[in-house]
């Protein structure tokens, strides 16, 4: 204790609370006889006054006052400073009280403890309003812009806090839902009722700016969009904690669709993932994917200390590379173009890096693309390529394989959900011939900005002005967002046991003719000018998807949004069969034998006929060409 006063003397910050120490010390003698002070008591105050800077002191030290910072002192600073200035009160009474001074006034303990609260207290809150009031008028001057908070005033309160370390922005009143705030002002702001007066408001406030102070997904931030479409103004929100810790990062952002669908944080086990990670080796199969991009970025932020990442797009892995170098400077990154349908690259790469956990999101997933001409396409990757990995993951002496399944291998309906549902097999099949690696399957819909996915798609249209093509007025699907994907894949990959299924809690359904909407009104714009046109379904696809089987229960987990499938009595598959299966369909088929193949192994599959199937001619039906005959080959149907 004395050597943490004697250095914190030594410091410049202590003067001023030293002097208003002594301040407090004598005003309390002054005070107690009526604002004068006899001779009779002027030697006790000079005698007494080091002993109560040094008590008070040890007091102040012992709660780590001097450790605060002015310029930001909040309520809890001002709590310890409280509790500080007592206990010193205690330690100079007991002192002085010690030295028996004759006819001492025990008053003054009381009085002096007052003050220097009020003298210390006092100091800090003036120090902050100079240094608030200075920023204010730095945002105040000439090029600042006029914002207006959406939001109750405790939402408001926080994003007001937030803003007063970003400069540009002046905030001109806060616009809270709750009528009973009407009249109020916030932190010196005008608080303004009535959602519905948004336009109204901000024209009188000369805003043109509107800060969205609601939690992600709250009601009220649908109910601005609804009143905000068409309005002109700019609509902001605040970044998430991840957002703030990225590089670039900003005070505000512009609201995105995840906002307004709303997902509450996934909550990992992060002792537990960062006892399977760190320092370790990791391998990610379809890396530079929307899916494998993230798990890669999530990986990393556990500190492995090697990511290998494989992908077969040259283009795709580069940009992946460029990122992860540049946020991940300290991690040893290996960046490989690879196929996981060749299974002796695939096999050369693990067991020279000897991964210790493999991610597997390589596949095929445009499901109208698998569905029309494609289909061995889906067979070769989704399937065999799962295949390989798996087989490849055990025999390098990984300890954990997931694959990152779809919600369109329940009861699927189409050639890409019943090969990812045949891929699911594939894995448990492969669990049961190797018990030293634990094998994972997670099952969960549509993610937010995916390549291929209605986001993007939607966005573009929306930027050409239109017309926004929705297959079906009540078709349903269900959405999360990228990270909280990659999240979810590396906990159940965590938590699961060899041959499960886990299913992730998807929230509620969306109906994409909202989403898109939604994404409409996000664009400034209203249905009037981008126009939603209805094309019908497409092959293949379902108006809801499915997260279980008509066959399949759940069972909980410790992880709220993980559970696990249980199946029917269905046996192992065969692994020969499928690769004898798929061999024996070559490289060219009928879709028709696809089709028929993946009935034999997904007995859930009911294949819906495509209007505009491809069917290639078989090999017999390409004619050698006479002799200087130009070479050609039959067109095959369903192509112009």
């Amino acid at each position: 204790m004395l050597t943490k006063l004697r250095r914190t003397l030594i410091s410049k910050s202590w003067l001023p609370d030293l002097v208003l120490i002594a301040l407090a010390w004598w005003a309390a003698f002054w005070l107690r006889f009526n604002l004068r002070l006899p001779a009779a008591y002027i030697e006790d105050a000079v005698l007494t006054t080091p002993i109560a800077l040094a008590c008070m002191a040890c007091g102040l030290v012992a709660m780590r006052v001097p450790r605060q910072s002015w310029r930001y002192v909040s309520l809890a600073d001002l709590r310890r400073l409280a509790i500080g200035v007592a206990l010193g009160a205690l330690l100079t009474t007991a002192a002085v009280m010690g030295l028996r001074v004759t006819g001492f006034p025990r008053s003054v303990f009381l009085i002096s403890a007052l003050l220097s609260l009020v003298f210390l207290a006092g100091a800090r809150a003036t120090w902050r309003t100079l240094m608030e009031l200075t920023h204010i008028s730095t945002a105040g001057a000439p090029g600042a812009q006029p914002l207006l908070v959406v939001g109750t005033l405790e939402e408001a309160d926080q994003a007001l806090r937030t803003l007063k370390g970003a400069a540009g922005w002046q905030v001109c009143g806060v616009v809270s839902p709750d009528a009973q705030d009407a009249g109020r002002t916030l932190q010196g702001v005008p608080v303004h009722v009535g959602i519905g007066q948004l336009a109204e408001v901000a024209q009188a406030e000369k805003a043109g700016t509107v800060l969205l102070a609601s939690p992600p997904g709250a009601e009220l931030r649908r109910e601005v969009l609804l009143r905000w479409s068409g309005s002109g103004l700019a609509l902001l929100t605040l970044p998430s904690a991840d957002e703030w810790l990225s590089p670039g990062a900003t005070a505000l952002r512009k609201v995105r669709l995840e906002d307004l669908l709303g997902r509450a944080p996934v909550q990992l086990d992060t002792h537990g993932l960062s006892a399977l990670l760190s320092g370790q080796t990791v391998m990610v199969t379809g890396a530079a994917g929307s899916i494998g991009s993230e798990l890669c970025r999530q990986v990393a932020r556990f500190g492995v200390a090697r990511l290998v990442c494989v992908d077969q797009s040259e283009y795709a892995v580069y940009r992946l590379e460029q990122e992860l170098r540049r946020s991940f400077p300290n991690m040893q990154g290996v960046y490989l173009t690879a196929s996981v349908r060749e299974p002796e690259r695939l096999l050369a790469i693990a067991m020279h890096f000897r991964p210790v956990v493999v991610l597997h999101a390589a596949a095929y997933k445009h499901v109208p693309l698998m569905e029309q001409g494609n289909e061995v396409e889906a067979l070769h990757t989704n399937v065999l390529g799962t295949l390989h990995a798996a087989r490849v993951a055990a025999q390098a002496g990984a300890q954990r394989f997931v694959l990152v399944s779809t919600d369109k291998a329940v009861n699927p309906t189409n050639v890409m959900g019943a090969s990812k549902r045949l891929a699911e097999q594939v894995v448990q099949a492969v669990a049961a011939q190797f018990t030293g690696t634990q094998f994972v399957s997670v099952r969960f819909g549509n993610v937010l900005g995916s390549s291929g996915s209605v986001v993007p798609l939607f966005t573009a249209q929306i930027e050409q002005g239109g017309p926004v093509t929705v297959t079906h007025p009540e078709i349903v699907r269900y959405f999360m967002t990228i990270p909280e994907a990659a999240q979810l894949v590396l906990q159940a990959g965590l938590m699961g046991r060899s041959g499960q299924i886990f299913v992730l809690d998807m929230g509620e359904a969306v109906k994409i003719a909202e989403l898109a909407r939604m994404l409409i009104r996000l664009s400034g714009k209203s249905e009037a000018q981008v126009p939603i046109v209805y094309t019908g379904l497409r092959p293949g696809e379902k108006l809801y998807e499915e997260l279980l089987a008509d066959d399949e229960t759940t069972e909980p987990t410790p992880h709220p949004k993980l559970r696990v499938a249980k199946s029917g009595a269905q046996g192992v598959i065969s692994l020969a069969e499928v690769e004898a299966g798929i061999a024996g369909i070559g490289v060219a088929p009928q879709a028709a034998e696809v089709r028929k193949m993946l009935s034999q192994f997904v007995a859930e599959y009911r294949p819906g006929r495509s209007d505009t199937e491809v069917t290639f001619p078989s090999a017999s039906e390409y004619p050698p060409p006479a002799p200087g005959a130009k070479e050609g080959c039959p067109t095959p149907s369903g192509v112009a």
